[in-house]
């Protein structure tokens, strides 16, 4: 199992797809094959060599600034390091020691650690009503109360947010207080029942810790974890206490940019605020494997150590990727591994946890590259380590089944992820962007993946399905009634099937065929009037029939601004430029909700036009043009609708 990257947007702000499984059943050393004993050994001079003939190539072709890795193993630091500049101007080297960087949503393990020496003290209970822990009510949509533990699981049923999530002036960033309150998420899914990754939840669990301890979120990770586990270069809080302020790395977009990103301010902090050293983090991966302690610090007890490193959900497919208390659970070459990737937008991390093996590893990226380079050089790098020294024993591949090619056609379709926006002006983005399976010829399916290409996959068994030359896996099943596709290396969001009304094709060819015919008519009345004025014609036109067209042009001139100025304001997000979307701007927002209203009326006008153009003497060419037109305006409306441009909702 490759435990999931969740970029973007990942961790913080990851717009993308996404279960189940018990991972216990790893390969021990002891019974593994040959192949797995003539393994080089995870040593420091072997692991040194190794690191630095790959880091360096990926942050050079990356465009990525620097990156810094710490490895540990039976109870000691085997390895860290620093590569490239934690600030390009000032060549300023990474240092594992002093370097602090963001880890994103690896922060939420700190948050899970707090939950669980709250539950082992008797605080908390992971199957109350998290409202009996809350100053404020959690609505129960489904007339299901959401409990610690479906929150742990991303199952509490919240839809994506982005508003407020992410500021770089200090002025505009919330607290978490502010920001749970004021942006409740609506609820897609009854709790318990469908994965989909949410920040809010997570921020919801941070603030329950502030409640139930009496201590300030971050000031009590201080004080339960960082401090005693001797981790004195970390912190949750933002802005950067002053001592910090200099150690922190810069981020950036690219490493040839002329200037670093500004610092992140997260406002779901107990989901993705951490700064820290990548030697702080070895303390903390370190009390991890060694049943909860470290030194003479008891961080949780053995027995709580092991229910934490414990699937906290029930069991789904054997191989399948698994919630673990808030880690990541799944098997990777036959090995037990648990952990939590994070992103920023221009910090990239990965903190992986081998329980059974004695060891650990973090690193992390302060850039997120050309094209995006850090996603494949985060999971490439963690890749090869698995593969260099604890390779997969060799795997049988069943025989292709006579089914293959009926189920291949059975899976296909056009699916949505389950962590997503449907209320506010962002929902239009997600209908655009859906996930295709399509089915082959010879019984194959071809999968987008997260890189931008696409993975071949081959039925091994009645709707389940691998990766081709891999280990990733899909089963195709029923949730709720909605056709599901369930992702190995993903516990946190599925794949639903779309509905034809919410499908990217409808959206898209309404969208592009108005936008056409809308275009079209901008253009033609210019050129017309040029080309009669270079003829000295008159458009033979009555003047009745000049009218129309006169109403029709205004009402496709209005339909242009308005689509514009969406396309303007949704732009931000295909750049991950997120911290726009902030409560500032609701005054603009809101006004272009308002101004939904003139599209309606200039599709009341276009097929007024139109109908009024059937009766008259104009050509058989104009009269088709004005339906075309008036069917141009009302698809206006129509992804005006459906994508909750025409709104009322600020809270997305």
């Amino acid at each position: 199992m490759k435990l999931i990257r969740l970029a973007a947007a990942g961790s913080l702000l990851a717009i993308a797809a996404s279960v189940a499984a018990n991972p216990q059943a790893a390969t021990s050393p002891a019974s593994a094959p040959a192949t797995i004993a003539a393994a080089p050994q995870l040593e420091a001079a072997d692991l040194a060599a190794w690191l630095d003939g790959r880091v360096p190539y990926a942050l050079k072709s990356g465009d990525i600034a620097g990156a810094v890795i710490v490895v540990v193993k039976d109870g000691k630091v085997l390895l860290q390091k620093g590569y490239g500049y934690a600030d390009v101007a000032a060549k300023t080297s990474m240092d594992p020691e002093t370097t602090m960087v963001r880890p994103g949503s690896t922060s939420k393990l700190f948050t899970w650690t707090a939950v669980m020496q709250l539950v082992q003290q008797g605080k908390l209970d992971l199957d109350r009503n998290v409202n009996d822990y809350l100053d404020f009510k959690i609505e129960e949509r489904f007339g299901k109360p959401i409990t610690l533990r479906d929150l742990m699981n991303h199952r509490a049923g919240f839809e994506e947010g982005l508003k407020d999530v992410l500021a770089y002036d200090p002025k505009q960033a919330q607290t978490t207080e502010q920001y749970l309150k004021q942006h409740p998420r609506p609820m897609l899914f009854a709790p318990g029942q469908v994965p989909a990754y949410s920040n809010y939840g997570v921020a919801l669990a941070g603030y329950i810790v502030q409640r139930v301890s009496g201590e300030p979120f971050e000031r009590y990770v201080e004080r339960h974890v960082f401090q005693p586990l001797g981790m004195m270069h970390s912190t949750m809080a933002h802005p950067l206490p002053e001592r910090f302020q200099k150690l922190a790395a810069q981020g950036y977009r690219q490493a040839s940019d002329d200037k670093p990103s500004p610092f992140e301010f997260i406002t779901t902090a107990p989901a993705g605020s951490a700064t820290m050293t990548a030697a702080d983090m070895a303390r903390f991966m370190l009390a991890h494997l060694q049943q909860g302690s470290l030194d003479s610090y008891a961080m949780l007890s053995p027995a709580t150590t092991a229910l934490m490193h414990s699937p906290s959900q029930p069991p789904g497919p054997a191989g399948f990727a698994v919630m673990a208390h808030g880690f990541f659970s799944g098997t990777q070459n036959g090995r037990t591994v648990i952990g939590h990737g994070g992103d920023t937008i221009v910090f990239h991390t990965e903190m992986n946890l081998l329980p059974q093996e004695g060891v650990g590893i973090f690193f992390s990226f302060n850039s997120r590259g050309k094209d995006a380079a850090v996603y494949g050089a985060r999971k490439e790098l963690f890749d090869g380590f698995m593969d260099r020294y604890f390779p997969a024993p060799p795997q049988a591949e069943p025989p292709a089944l006579a089914s293959a090619a009926a189920d291949a056609q059975r899976i296909a379709g056009r699916y949505q992820s389950s962590r997503r926006i449907e209320n506010g002006f962002l929902s239009a983005l997600y209908l655009m962007s859906q996930t295709v399976i399509t089915a082959k010829s010879d019984g194959t399916i071809t999968v987008p993946n997260f890189m931008g290409g696409s993975d071949d996959f081959r039925e091994i068994a009645p709707q389940r399905w691998r990766k081709i030359g891999g280990a990733q896996e899909l089963l195709l099943s029923e949730v709720d009634g909605v056709k599901t596709v369930i992702d190995s290396e993903n516990p946190v969001s599925v794949l639903q099937e779309a509905s034809f009304l919410r499908s990217a094709p409808l959206t898209l060819t309404l969208l592009s065929l108005s936008v056409l015919v809308l275009l079209g008519t901008l253009l033609i009345w210019p050129i017309g009037a040029l080309l009669r004025r270079a003829d000295r014609a008159s458009s033979g036109a009555s003047p009745a029939v000049q009218r129309l067209r006169r109403w029709q042009r205004i009402a496709v001139a209005v339909d242009a601004v308005y689509l514009l100025a969406w396309l303007l304001l949704i732009q931000p997000v295909l750049n991950t430029d997120l911290a726009i979307y902030n409560s500032a701007n609701d005054g603009l927002i809101g006004a272009l909700q308002i101004a939904g209203l003139a599209p309606v009326a200039a599709a009341v006008v276009g097929v007024g036009a139109a109908w009024r153009m059937q009766a008259s003497d104009a050509s058989r060419l104009s009269r088709i043009w004005s339906l075309l037109v008036a069917a141009a305006l009302l698809g206006v409306v129509w992804i005006g609708v459906v994508g909750q441009l025409m709104s009322w909702n600020l809270n997305y």
